[in-house]
Parts: structure tokens; C-alpha cells; sequence
């Protein structure tokens, strides 16, 4: 390692939603951070969530009052500081004969809207379906509900902008480059490194964070590490149909077996279903539907649905593995979503460890990750900040997205409503910054396809680190669901020069680390 680099405060390895969570808030503190992610940002399990900001409600059944109570209290805290790609959606919960009793559902209920501090979404209350509009797209034989709150994430960008807020603040992030080896050499962490052109870098940190989720074991053998806990690997499906009914609401459906799930507006014309919960052998990058997963999820939905859902119906599936620890559960819906961090120290410098969590409180974990080392790394002594700045973007009220709709609207009246929308869940008020003060679609580069312009592309690559068309489709946003083959090779010779472009500013900063 030359003698002019200085070693990092926290190299943080995996650029999932914990690992850019710790990296925002360390960089915050004054701390100099890395972040190392193998792939894109999110490409694992934080972009196959079920993409809800909740509580859950079923984890109350398991008796984990704690995980509930803490989820809940962050779910208003994440609306807060970023209204744009987080929002409150109210969710009905049909009562079906036969399963849970009603008193049991509203007690469940009453439970939810106490424990967590509820401030500004509304309660539960109960519904008639026979007169709701949430009964018109249900079997006629649903006539009992209730209504809760919850909220809604894009998780791909929830962790985007939370590494794009650590750069902001000094951290370097680096993805595609996968930590090969860590040792410890005169009380500092020596991460050797190798990106996907085949280049070979060497970092010194004095800590490292392992939040390499489902891969965290694998890291700490890297790191020549004994994990402190074992891990239990559990996949989450899910189908994208088209749009099955037409308000706003989001179903929470009970089925035979036990087990629950989800059917969500999504995407405008969508609507998401899911998710499984299977014990998963194999790579995680592979991870996929199941045959049985998807029929699984169209019968459980034609149960509750009007008109039937059937394989051929989907247009789209994903699939999630969740690192859970490993306590002991029969079932793998009941084991538990809770984490744990543990910090080992190896000639002085310390590596902590994050384990199991879910995206609700993400940013809970990441603080207290931060404050475990704040004991060892001094520059991260700062004070809690997190909970109140906006990520970017965000810097406005949680009920002012209508106001900047209307404000695009006006300033770029050649946009459609849908790209408005799209835009300003997107990126609310950075959007301002790569529209500019553009009068057409020239001034932007032109449309590439279904309202994305080269220049929003543009800013993607430099700003958010895209670097293949999948990150620009299916991370970044979900126009993949929109996109014909032809559009996605047009946009394939866009995402090429400007992925060029962004690695030259790489190499320009990181060339000092190369190893030739």
C-alpha cells in the first residue's frame, strides 16, 4: 500500500440497504468511509423485498413485540426524510371464516396502532365490504374487514439514496468490486479488491462492517473470522400481474395454511403479489421463482379475488433471500426478522458484524452499528443525526408530493402525468437539477423510451452509479416492465458511453490503490 493513502475510518463491505445505511451515517459524523459492493447497489435481497415500511402485523403472532415496536416507530421517521420513494398506504384486512377470529384480528390491530407511536397515519378501523370499495374486486362471500395503515418503499432506491447521501458527505463508493481477501496488519483492516474489469486494489481501514447479508458468513471467512451466529437462508417470491383492481388500497390476505400475503398497487398498471417464505440451498444471486411459488401465490390470490389469477397472467417475477439468524424455528415464516450486531476486534481493529434485519429499520440498525464503533474509531463520536435530515431529494413536507407534481407539471409541460409521477417518486426535488430549465424533450437529450431521457439516464450513470441496462430498468426504476427488447438495446448504447464515463472518474480517484 503506498505510503500516501491514508487508511479509511470504516470500510463498509456490501452495498445492500444496512451497508449503505451505515455508510450515510458514518460519513455523517465526519468519519472517511468506502463502500464496497460486489454488484450493483441493491442487486440483492434490498431490491426483492415486499417493499413495505412496516411494523408487521404477522410478528405479533411470534411474540416479537421489540421488532414490531421499533419497526413502527421508524416507519413515520423514514416517511419523513423521504416522502418522494416513501408513502403511507392504507391496507384491508378481509375477514375469512374459518381462520383467524375477529376479536383475535382487531386485538392484533389495537396492538399495532399503540405500541409504535402512530402519529400521523390514521388507525384501524373496521369495514363493510359489501359497501367499501376494496369488496368490488373481492368474492362476494367477504363481507367483514378492517382498515390499517402501513407504508409503502421503492427499496432500490431507498438504498441508493442513502449511498448517493454518504458521497454527498465524503464517503467513496465503489461498486462491482468485490472484497477478496481481508487480514489485519499493524492494527489496521487490508481489504484486497477486484472490480469487474479485472482490475486489483488494496484499501486499509481501521474497521471494517461486514453487511454482506445473505454472503456475511462467507465474508467472515475472508476475513478469517467465527461468526457468532448461524444464518437461515429463506427466499421470498413474488408475481407482478396486471392491474387487478383499480383504487389505491392494498390487501393483506389470510390463507389455510397460516401463512399471509400481499396484493399492491404497483406501478400504475400493476399489481404485486406476494411474497413466499422457503428455505433456500444454493447462491443467492440464483435465486428464483419456483413453479410451485408462482401457483402457489395465483391460487392463493384467486381465493379472495373475483376473477381467478393463473400462471399466465404474470408478466414478471422476482425472488429475495433474507439472511434471518438461525433460532430455531420449525417454519420459515416464523423465524425470527429480528438482527444482531456483534463486534470482534483482531489486533486492535475492530470488525463489526450486522445480522439478519429487515429494510423498516434499517436505519435504526446502522445507527446502533455506528455507535458500536464510535467506542474504538474517534471520528465517529458525532451525535445522532440521521432520523431528521432528508435523504436526496426529500427535502420537503411528507403531504407536499401533489404541489411538486403540480410545480413539474407547469415548468415542463411536455412531460405526461405519468412521467411526473414517476419522476417525482423517483427523485423529488432533485429532479430539478438534470430537467433544468429544459422546454422539450431535445433539451434533454431526447426520449429514449417511455419518458426516460438521456439526460435523466445521465445523471443515473454519474449520480447513482448505474452501469448496465438492468440497474437503469429494474433497480433504479421498474420501467423494465414497460420496455420492448429494442428499446432495451437502444438504451444499452446510452448506459455503455455513460458507464465509460463514470469509470474514468473511478480510476482518476481510485488509481493510487491500483495494484498493477
Amino acid at each position: 500500500m503506498p505510503d500516501s493513502v491514508q487508511p479509511y475510518d470504516v470500510i463498509v463491505v456490501g452495498g445492500g440497504v444496512n451497508g449503505a445505511g451505515v455508510a450515510r451515517d458514518a460519513a455523517g459524523r465526519g468519519a472517511r468511509v468506502l463502500l464496497l459492493e460486489a454488484g450493483d447497489l441493491a442487486e440483492g435481497t434490498s431490491s426483492k423485498s415486499t417493499k413495505l415500511i412496516h411494523g408487521g402485523l404477522r410478528y405479533l403472532e411470534h411474540y416479537e413485540f421489540r421488532l414490531v415496536r421499533e419497526a413502527l416507530k421508524e416507519r413515520e421517521i423514514l416517511w419523513g426524510i423521504a416522502p418522494h420513494i416513501i408513502r403511507p398506504l392504507r391496507f384491508v384486512l378481509p375477514h375469512r371464516p374459518g381462520l383467524r377470529p375477529r376479536w383475535l384480528l382487531r386485538l392484533g390491530l389495537f396492538l399495532y396502532d399503540h405500541i409504535g407511536g402512530r402519529k400521523k397515519l390514521p388507525a384501524t378501523r373496521s369495514v363493510d365490504l359489501r359497501r367499501h370499495t376494496t369488496g368490488g374486486p373481492l368474492q362476494p362471500q367477504y363481507v367483514h374487514g378492517f382498515e390499517y395503515s402501513d407504508g409503502w418503499a421503492d427499496d432500490a432506491r431507498l438504498v441508493a439514496l442513502n449511498a448517493r447521501d454518504a458521497a454527498d458527505r465524503g464517503a467513496r463508493v465503489r461498486t462491482r468490486t468485490r472484497a477478496e481477501m481481508l487480514r489485519c496488519e499493524d492494527g489496521l483492516w487490508v481489504v484486497d479488491a477486484r472490480d469487474d474489469q479485472g482490475h486489483q486494489y488494496r484499501f486499509s481501514g481501521r474497521s471494517v462492517v461486514n453487511a454482506a447479508g445473505p454472503a456475511v458468513l462467507d465474508l467472515l471467512k475472508r476475513a478469517d473470522a467465527e461468526p457468532d451466529h448461524q444464518m437461515r437462508l429463506v427466499r421470498g417470491s413474488h408475481i407482478v400481474v396486471r392491474k387487478v383492481f383499480e383504487h389505491d388500497y392494498a390487501y393483506f390476505f389470510q390463507l389455510p395454511d397460516g401463512r399471509i400475503f400481499f396484493a399492491i398497487p404497483y406501478e400504475r398498471d400493476f399489481t404485486l403479489i406476494g411474497t413466499t417464505d422457503q428455505d433456500h440451498e444454493g447462491p443467492a444471486s440464483e435465486a428464483k421463482a419456483s413453479d410451485e411459488e408462482i401457483a402457489y401465490l395465483c391460487e392463493g390470490a384467486s381465493l379472495y379475488f373475483r376473477e381467478p389469477i393463473t400462471p399466465a397472467d404474470v408478466v414478471w417475477t422476482y425472488s429475495g433471500v433474507r439472511p434471518l439468524i438461525e433460532d430455531g424455528s420449525g417454519r420459515p415464516e416464523a423465524a425470527t426478522r429480528g438482527y444482531r450486531i456483534d463486534l470482534d476486534m483482531a489486533e486492535g481493529a475492530p470488525l463489526l458484524t450486522i445480522y439478519g434485519g429487515k429494510i423498516t429499520s434499517y436505519r435504526h440498525v446502522a445507527e446502533d452499528a455506528v455507535d458500536e464503533l464510535a467506542d474504538h474509531i474517534p471520528a465517529l463520536s458525532g451525535k445522532h443525526w440521521t432520523a431528521k435530515a432528508p435523504l436526496p431529494g426529500g427535502d420537503f413536507p411528507t403531504d407536499g408530493a401533489a404541489a411538486l407534481k403540480a410545480e413539474y407539471k407547469l415548468a415542463y409541460p411536455f412531460l405526461t402525468a405519468a412521467t411526473v409521477d414517476r419522476i417525482v417518486k423517483a427523485y423529488g426535488t432533485d429532479a430539478r437539477r438534470w430537467l433544468g430549465d429544459a422546454t422539450g424533450w431535445d433539451a434533454l437529450g431526447g426520449e429514449i423510451a417511455h419518458g426516460l431521457s438521456v439526460a435523466e439516464l445521465r445523471w443515473m450513470a454519474m449520480r447513482e452509479w448505474v452501469r448496465t441496462t438492468d440497474d437503469a430498468l429494474w433497480r433504479r426504476s421498474k420501467l423494465g416492465l414497460h420496455f420492448t427488447p429494442a428499446e432495451t438495446e437502444r438504451l444499452a448504447g446510452y448506459v455503455e458511453r455513460f458507464a465509460a464515463e463514470a469509470r474514468q472518474a473511478d480510476a482518476e480517484f481510485f488509481g493510487d490503490t491500483l495494484n498493477h
